[in-house]
């Protein structure tokens, strides 16, 4: 590589590595101002999925399944000296206020019992919220598209996550987005058992890796052949379901069910469209919630004009996680809530990129995965 080339290379890593920095703060910026961690004291409030009784362990079931994060946290709580904790606590900002009154007003976060570890998950969620970025620009370039466009793309998708946590938004959201784009990336370039340890913490995270691995068997194809395709989804599958088997044992007797079934509320909200109207707001600004008419005429317009220029591979990927998505939305999951279509985050994204493509005026097809 000559000098004029890897100052060219240089140069665009360190602005990507500028703005993708940017674009997860700001996306992570939404979200918490949005929901926090859903703790008492703040207006999101939950009280089966508070930040204390998730690390406690003491949340309703299914939410404490969701456990990486929590179980991090608690890890590092108890290996750091409590002298030390101390120190933490009583630290105070150039004004002599408490530092910790500073960075958040979240009353659990001033809880001499719980400070460190909403630090720690706070810079967890907002970690994996810049991963995410870089892993989406990764599967973009992957299926073939531009930088640019893979950049553009990636920043957009991180951007529209506090919209698409219309009603609900949990810590284990941006970890969710960021282990389904690792993966899909992984899929198209390694061989199935890279990811083992990649589906291990993502089921930790959430069971919802352990649906989206179906989905990844048309990407694996795409680099082996049918038997190792289906070994490694197989594979991968009963390794999530094993770590989901773990969680559920450990937290049987946690208040709640296994899932939350919600069909009856999905089937009144239908005589009742206006509810598609109620106040939300998201970046500071108080419009109408995400699940709208508009918002869903603009992602079916996004679906029809890109799908045609998608991969192969990724069209089955796409069709397989919304044959599992779908049905799976409207029994067990809150009316309105577009994160409950996290499936096809993946195809969302690279529709995007379709047709930043086709905007541009590049070719209307990406060039690696074409055929």
């Amino acid at each position: 590589m000559n000098q004029k080339a890897f100052a060219s290379k240089l140069y665009y890593g360190s602005c990507c590595f500028v703005l993708f920095f940017i674009a997860a703060a700001a996306s992570f910026n939404g979200y918490y101002d949005k929901w926090h961690f859903r703790e008492a004291g703040t207006s999101a409030s939950m009280q089966g999925a508070s930040f204390d009784a998730m690390v406690d362990g003491a949340a309703a079931r299914p939410f404490v399944y969701r456990q990486l994060l929590p179980m991090l946290a608690n890890w590092i709580d108890r290996r750091v000296p409590e002298q030390t904790k101390d120190r933490l606590f009583a630290a105070k900002d150039p004004g002599g206020a408490p530092l910790r009154e500073r960075l958040f007003s979240s009353p659990v976060a001033q809880s001499r019992a719980y400070f460190l570890r909403y630090w720690i998950v706070y810079a967890a969620v907002f970690l994996f919220a810049w991963i995410s970025v870089y892993a989406m620009y990764l599967l973009c370039k992957s299926v073939g598209y531009a930088p640019a466009t893979a950049a553009l793309s990636a920043i957009i998708m991180v951007l529209l996550m506090p919209y698409f946590m219309s009603g609900g938004g949990y810590l284990y959201d941006y970890p969710e987005l960021a282990f389904f784009a690792l993966a899909a990336w992984m899929a198209l370039n390694f061989d199935w058992w890279w990811m083992i340890p990649v589906a291990a913490l993502a089921a930790w995270n959430k069971e919802s890796f352990l649906l989206f691995i179906p989905a990844l068997y048309p990407l694996l194809r795409r680099r082996s052949s049918r038997i190792d395709a289906s070994i490694g989804t197989g594979v991968l599958g009963l390794i999530c379901a094993a770590v989901y088997c773990v969680l559920r044992s450990h937290f049987q007797h946690n208040p709640g069910g296994t899932v939350a079934v919600h069909l009856m509320e999905q089937i009144q909200t239908i005589p009742h469209p206006l509810n598609m109207f109620s106040p939300e707001t998201t970046y500071g600004m108080t419009l109408i919630r995400s699940f709208n008419p508009l918002s869903l005429a603009l992602i079916a317009w996004t679906l029809w004009r890109g799908w045609r220029s998608l991969p192969r591979a990724i069209q089955r990927h796409a069709q397989i996680a919304a044959v599992i998505n779908f049905p799976l939305y409207f029994l067990f999951c809150n009316p309105g809530e577009l994160r409950d279509f996290s499936l096809l985050y993946i195809t969302f994204l690279l529709l995007l990129a379709a047709n930043l493509t086709e905007w541009a005026g590049g070719p209307t097809t990406a060039t690696q995965l074409s055929g």
